[in-house]
């Protein structure tokens, strides 16, 4: 075991979940991202593309819209800006599917190697290599989250109704989703299990310790949602200050290649960080569940005990 190594698989309160999360954060945050860049290379590019998609289209809409050049009424162009649209938004439904299954599966897989290895330098390779490992699992997993997430939203909108505590329902339901998903697919990934036995686990774990984990993914949530928006502040301040001079200076902006360019960037660095903030949340269900499960079970406690008395 490495003297660095933070151990996960311990019995911890509240503040104890929330203080271990932001050391682990903090060890393994550039190891992490050296994994997640290497093997999100595709989707980034695919980002990049339906990013350049959505602008072109949004922006020629808006210039049609308010007439900005001669060439804003044509209904050729017009059709040219929904075709935009049109082929940006299913690719990026598509691909935020991919990003979905693939990034849930590697930070779900480096903290199980990391827990394996006892050590903050995860081989990457690892890493892919149990992600990979159980992709059959996964997309039966990812597919039963449809249903669920279907229920979710018509308890969401019967919620709705409700004034105020309609409200805070609603936000109490969204995070213990949040956390039955994640924690259960921590199990099914760490103990190998089918699909259905591990929700039921994960019901079983998130259930028996709700406010506990309501309490975690709230305030982690919130409080990664500040981080993620702090890391938007340079790329937001630059696109705030181009968008002043374009009202200020009548820009066509529909037919700038810089104006693209800016927003293309601008939006894809946004669904990166958003990919990314997926990533970082599942980190906060695998130090719950291992809480959790170490709560209900003992596994580690009693290792340690059997492995006193075998020194003994």
């Amino acid at each position: 075991m490495k003297d660095n190594y933070i151990p996960l698989q311990v019995n911890r309160d509240f503040g104890g979940l929330v203080t271990v999360y932001f050391d682990f954060f903090k060890q393994n945050i550039k190891n992490f991202t050296n994994v997640f860049i290497s093997y999100n290379g595709v989707f980034i590019i695919g980002l990049l593309i339906t990013s350049y998609l959505l602008v072109s289209g949004f922006l020629g809409m808006i210039a049609q819209e308010s007439s900005s050049n001669s060439f804003a009424a044509g209904n050729e162009f017009e059709q040219d800006y929904y075709l935009y649209l049109g082929i940006g938004g299913f690719l990026f439904v598509i691909i935020f599917l991919g990003v979905a299954f693939l990034n849930y599966s590697l930070s779900t897989s480096y903290m199980i190697k990391y827990i394996e290895t006892k050590d903050k330098n995860v081989d990457k390779k690892e890493v892919w290599h149990l992600a990979k490992s159980q992709f059959g699992n996964i997309f039966l997993f990812v597919l039963l989250l449809i249903p669920i997430y279907l229920v979710f939203l018509i308890v969401a909108i019967i919620l709705a109704i409700i004034p105020l505590l309609g409200f805070i329902g609603q936000y109490i339901v969204q995070f213990f989703l949040t956390a039955w998903v994640g924690v259960s697919f921590f199990d099914m990934l760490q103990k190998k299990k089918g699909v259905t036995e591990a929700l039921g686990e994960g019901w079983k774990l998130v259930t028996t310790n709700f406010w506990k984990s309501v309490g975690v993914n709230f305030i982690l949530g919130i409080l990664l949602g500040i981080l993620l928006m702090i890391a938007l502040i340079v790329p937001g301040i630059i696109i705030g200050i181009y968008t002043f001079h374009v009202v200020e200076n009548n820009v066509d902006y529909s037919h700038s290649i810089v104006s693209t360019i800016v927003y293309t960037l601008g939006t894809c660095m946004v669904l990166i960080i958003a990919v990314y903030g997926q990533c970082l949340s599942q980190f906060v269900n695998g130090i719950l569940y291992y809480a959790l499960h170490e709560k209900a079970y003992n596994e580690n406690t009693r290792a340690a005990i059997e492995q006193i008395g075998q020194n003994d």
